[in-house]
């Protein structure tokens, strides 16, 4: 895939309407996963640009534009944006490509899921309501649903237009603007879906985008007085220093962090649905999900027969680079790559299989063959640290208690699948999971937009998608009148 085949956003950012350079005038080069090489370049921003962006935020939801439109205005301009982005999906999801390395057809189910947020909460804008609250005789007790102001987001580099989408949508739907600082490894499909915002008339400010270095563009984002709420998706490390920079300027913010996400497989499951499914769970998108299925739970009847199978499966899988008929492709970057590469080669368990890497992928590319690791301890290294590659470890378990034990072991929580034909079993399962969504006898949803997505511990806190994430970006209000 060639970058002069595809239309790339100017190294320039968005504030208040306009696509200006950061004020310092840097720039950054951008290097593409599938073969290393700088295909362009995006503004370099810093503090200077941040102020810039949560200025004109904070005009247009304090008097602005922005301001002055109704629930439905501001929904039907989230409509109006959902439909360009599925009229450029094609040309979206080919830029992700180059940008992130991810193959097309995961690219190209992106771009449907990034329009289904503005279809979802362009829907939703006008439906969140207040109550009415029974009070003394004589008053009128109501509480109201308000936008925060300003909100901040730090999305990161997996999924960059989803992320917009996910993060922004519910944000613009309860009446935010919007300040985004997208991941400096991948953000051109963001800037160009700025573009587009702007094209079906999003007013100023509402939405801004700044590029740059995350230890100074996000950083003086997060830490930004004018800022009311922040989001953040990405490391729990940095979500501490996102957690303390929003306590110290008395804000709230909702943190996705990861995980270390079990799939549990009872000797009674159909072994024939779960091998594809525990396959893909680890491998779409090089592994580089905060929800992949890093751990498979096997119960020992049927641990060497499924072992089997993933054994003949992961040996099959070829990492390429990211055309048409590609399964997995390059992860982000050289340093993402080798810690993948350290974590398999510093495994404390066994190696059960590898795949490979095709050959005449451009040897410039950030490619890792993905690895299967079994039998392994729950407390080793490689079951407890999110390795965010395409790395499975196995554990075999004795019964239900022993499951809900290991699954649980972990300092995440952020997803788990469970696989049993058992109903009862079932209910048990999804009940003693600590974790912020249960899929049984499936595992993902195809982006999920509708239903509330975060974790718990080290997984982070607050919800997103579903209507959970317009509650997060709006506060509440109660008034109360006394009308005698």
């Amino acid at each position: 895939m060639k970058a002069d085949s595809i239309r790339l956003p100017r190294p320039l950012n968005l504030i208040d309407g306009a696509w200006v350079a950061a004020a310092s005038g840097r720039e950054m080069d951008v290097r593409s996963p599938i073969d290393g090489e700088v295909f362009t370049r995006i503004a370099d921003s810093g503090p200077e640009d941040v102020d810039a962006a949560v200025a004109a935020a904070r005009a247009a939801f304090d008097g602005g534009p922005w301001s002055k439109l109704t629930a439905a205005e501001r929904g039907r301009l989230m409509l109006r944006l959902g439909n360009r982005i599925l009229e450029e999906a094609e040309e979206l999801a080919r830029l992700e490509t180059m940008d992130n390395g991810k193959p097309i057809k995961q690219a190209r189910a992106d771009m449907i899921a990034t329009a289904r947020y503005f279809e979802y909460y362009g829907g939703g804008a006008d439906k969140v309501h207040g109550e009415v609250i029974p009070f003394l005789s004589g008053y009128h007790a109501e509480v109201r649903r308000e936008p925060h102001g300003v909100t901040g987001h730090i999305i990161p580099w997996n999924y960059p237009a989803q992320m917009f989408g996910r993060s922004i949508a519910p944000a613009l739907a309860m009446g935010n603007a919007t300040v985004l600082k997208p991941a400096e490894d991948a953000c051109l499909s963001a800037l160009r879906i700025g573009e587009l915002a702007t094209e079906v008339g999003f007013p100023a400010g509402a939405i801004n985008i700044v590029t740059g270095r995350g230890e100074v563009a996000g950083k003086a984002l997060s830490e930004h007085p004018g800022v009311d709420f922040m989001s953040f998706t990405g490391s729990p490390e940095v979500g501490v220093m996102i957690q303390v920079a929003a306590a110290k300027n008395f804000i709230g913010c909702t943190l996705e962090l990861g995980g270390k996400s079990p799939q549990i497989v009872f000797d009674d499951a159909d072994l024939e649905a779960v091998y594809p499914v525990l396959v893909n769970a680890i491998i779409q998108n090089g592994g580089q999900t905060c929800s992949a299925g890093s751990r498979v739970l096997i119960q020992r009847g049927v641990y060497d027969k499924v072992m089997d199978e993933l054994k003949a499966r992961f040996e099959a899988v070829t990492a390429s680079d990211s055309g048409e008929d590609a399964v997995l492709g390059p992860l982000i970057s050289a340093r993402q790559k080798k810690r993948v590469e350290t974590y398999i080669a510093e495994a404390d368990a066994p190696l059960v299989a590898r795949g490979s890497i095709a050959q005449g992928s451009p040897e410039g590319g950030y490619y890792v063959a993905a690895a299967l690791f079994g039998p392994c301890e729950p407390d080793s290294k490689i079951a407890q640290e999110e390795v965010f590659g395409p790395v499975l470890c196995a554990i075999p378990f004795d019964d239900e208690a022993d499951a809900i034990r290991i699954a649980n072991g972990t300092d995440y929580g952020l997803v788990a699948g469970i696989w049993t034909s058992n109903g009862g079993r079932q209910q048990r399962m999804a009940k003693a999971m600590h974790c912020g969504q249960v899929f049984i006898n499936g595992y993902g949803a195809g982006g999920g937009i509708e239903l509330p997505f975060g974790g718990i511990r080290k997984s982070g806190h607050g919800r997103e998608k579903g209507f959970a994430a317009l509650h997060e970006f709006s506060r509440i209000k109660t008034v109360v009148n006394n009308h005698g």
